[in-house]
């Protein structure tokens, strides 16, 4: 009863805010707990290297990370780019004649709750594509993120939900679920599934599946994450990354689960993050790149590394079937070589 009491109070102060201080991927205390629960690889019969001009469907193509992995993805590969509103990002990838974009609004399909995924609007972005990379997520707490058309207050509709439920966070929040807001299980959870099921009903060949998690996800008990995961978004994601490791086991593509820390870096457009909001970055000083399998790791992580991460595993066909967590640490940032060297360690 204390605990939904601290959780109520909390979620409050945050909705009335409309800033997300505990970020999805925001470690800000150093955990004494070394899990070693780490990664279980699933052995499936397909490791097809994707191939340069292979098309790849990026899933959030117009959020701060999505924007930078389609835009070096597009070094390489053919990108579909699934966006809201195609119109807010078509500027940014300027000049990038293989960068097509498709409106699609995830949360809209899937309260349809329609099984023929052939109608889905997601269906010509997939069609066609040898891969996905998943860079949906929204805040850990209800901001104005959570609201259908991502701008609105949410600090009403909050109320009333923990009041018609008694105060108690998690139902009031399913009833945000069931009313099609952007939470983090329509977004982490639902959406990520429906992605792949409706990639699974095309035909073209399906080589990889990269979603972009968290730290915290397979420590959810240890400190502080259970505060982060007080409205469920480490439960989301890492019910989002289960059925990621089954359906690969069973359609026979690979996956890889990228888990970084709280976001630093540009772009800097969605103000409901702690690290957009004050437009942080990393000094010179804390470039350098760690990795490790698994969800071991504390620190920050910059968009541009998240992005040349995902590239570079997808170029190289690195770390394959497996989840592991990256940040950056003091140090200049690494070359291409040494980062290469260190991702196909894993």
């Amino acid at each position: 009863m204390v605990v939904n009491r601290i959780l109520v109070a909390v979620l409050l102060l945050i909705s009335n805010n409309g800033c997300d201080a505990f970020s999805a991927q925001q470690p800000f205390f150093a955990s004494s707990e070394n899990n070693n629960a780490n990664t279980e690889s699933t052995k499936n019969t397909n490791n097809k290297a994707l191939q340069p001009g292979d098309t790849i469907a990026v899933i959030g193509a117009s959020g701060n990370v999505g924007k930078l992995v389609a835009l070096r993805l597009s070094d390489t590969y053919k990108i579909n780019g699934v966006v809201r509103d195609a119109s807010s990002v078509q500027p940014f990838f300027e000049g990038r004649d293989n960068i097509n974009l498709f409106e699609c609004n995830l949360i809209e399909e899937i309260m349809k709750n329609n099984n023929d995924f052939s109608s889905s609007s997601l269906s010509p972005a997939l069609r066609d594509a040898n891969a996905v990379v998943i860079c949906t997520g929204t805040t850990a707490f209800p901001t104005e993120a959570w609201s259908k058309t991502e701008s609105t207050s949410v600090t009403s509709a909050v109320l009333k939900a923990l009041f018609d439920n008694g105060f108690t966070v998690k139902d009031a929040i399913s009833d945000l679920d069931s009313m099609g807001w952007n939470t983090p299980n329509n977004v982490d959870n639902k959406s990520n599934k429906y992605v792949l099921n409706v990639w699974n009903s095309m035909g073209a060949t399906k080589k990889r599946v990269v979603m972009l998690s968290s730290i915290g996800v397979q420590r959810r008990t240890a400190m502080p994450f259970p505060i982060l995961n007080a409205c469920g978004v480490l439960d989301a994601k890492a019910a989002g990354e289960e059925y990621l490791k089954q359906n690969a086991k069973e359609e026979e593509y690979s996956y890889t689960i990228i888990r970084p820390g709280q976001l630093f870096g540009g772009p800097y457009d969605n103000n409901y993050y702690l690290g957009t909001l004050f437009q942080l970055d990393k000094d010179s000083d804390t470039q350098d790149v760690e990795v490790g399998q698994g969800d071991e790791l504390l620190g920050d992580t910059l968009r541009s590394t998240l992005a040349e991460i995902t590239a570079q595993i997808m170029e190289k066909n690195y770390a394959t079937n497996m989840d592991f967590a990256a940040v950056n640490v003091k140090g200049q940032a690494p070359d291409v070589t040494t980062l290469q060297s260190r991702l196909g360690a894993l």
